[in-house]
């Protein structure tokens, strides 16, 4: 059994500290256990009480009246908020639930929930981006077993295939084609699958070449493929702080523009340069697309 402290607690579920000693002196909101040298911790059912909790208290219940309920009748509430498939706080927070618990049943409904409700480009924007950035951060800060991360990673990477394949591409006057690669310490394919469904949807091609790919062998791709651009998402920390070396270091191996999204695009200052493209957030990718 897991044991998370107060400060893994305060990454999973976005409240402080300070707050959560709150509700645990002023109403024994989940109060931490002790090991048999005094130590608090929280389990794995503590977490998931506390994550419910959360997701009632950003969508109105107070935390005097939520203190007063009982597990089951939280339970109940929180089961009535997640068919609200839009409200992005509910369905963030339960999807943490299902990742710490392994229940791929519960991932997989709110990922077909959301999806369904709001399409995947909303999808992946509202929800599963910032959840993404959320596992992110407490893979990084040791809140989470990597186990946990994988498993999320593979069943939402799992499911963009899906859609990918659900997706009857249309037929467009002059359709682009794209070069799509993760360069070398780039491991996480999620946006990038996420660029190939975008461009099927608006009837471009691409080719697919997935994580870590060499830069020798970029030049023997384009020379075979001749793409308009080429195109990556760097998401993963390994990468470094300087994210513009890895940038000009692509670029140098490209004779095409190159596009570079992906949310480290966002924390580091990317700049446009010739023949290079940074694009933000969904709705910069989408806008560059409808463009074309």
């Amino acid at each position: 059994m897991r044991k998370y402290s107060i400060s893994d607690i305060e990454n999973f579920i976005g409240i402080k500290a300070h707050t959560i000693r709150v509700w645990e002196v002023r109403y024994n909101l989940v109060p931490p256990k002790r090991t048999s040298t005094n130590i608090r911790y929280y389990d794995g059912e503590d977490l998931k009480m506390l994550l419910n909790i959360v997701a009632l208290n950003e969508n109105g219940y107070k935390i005097s009246k939520i203190a007063k309920l009982s597990q089951q009748q939280i339970f109940e509430l929180v089961r009535e908020l997640k068919t609200n498939w839009d409200n992005e706080t509910v369905q963030l927070l339960t999807l943490s639930s299902a990742m710490i618990n392994y229940d791929e049943f519960a991932f997989s409904e709110i990922l077909t929930g959301c999806i369904q409700e709001m399409g995947l480009i909303k999808t992946m924007d509202v929800v599963l981006f910032p959840f993404a950035k959320r596992v992110g951060l407490l893979w990084q800060t040791g809140s989470i077993d990597p186990s946990q991360g994988y498993f999320a990673s593979n069943l939402v990477r799992d499911r963009i295939v899906v859609e990918i394949d659900r997706v009857e591409k249309p037929k467009v006057a002059n359709p682009k084609r794209f070069l799509l690669f993760l360069p070398e310490r780039e491991m996480r394919e999620t946006g990038l699958l996420f660029i190939r469904y975008l461009l099927k949807t608006y009837g471009h091609d691409a080719l697919y070449l997935g994580a870590e790919v060499p830069y020798v062998d970029l030049k023997k791709a384009i020379n075979s493929y001749e793409p308009d651009y080429a195109f990556i998402v760097l998401t993963s920390l390994h990468l470094g702080k300087d994210i513009n070396k890895v940038v000009e270091k692509v670029a140098d191996h490209v004779d095409v523009p190159l596009l570079v999204a992906g949310s480290l695009i966002s924390e580091f200052e990317i700049l446009p340069k010739d023949r290079l493209t940074p694009l933000k957030n969904v709705c910069d990718v989408v806008d560059f697309l409808k463009e074309l």
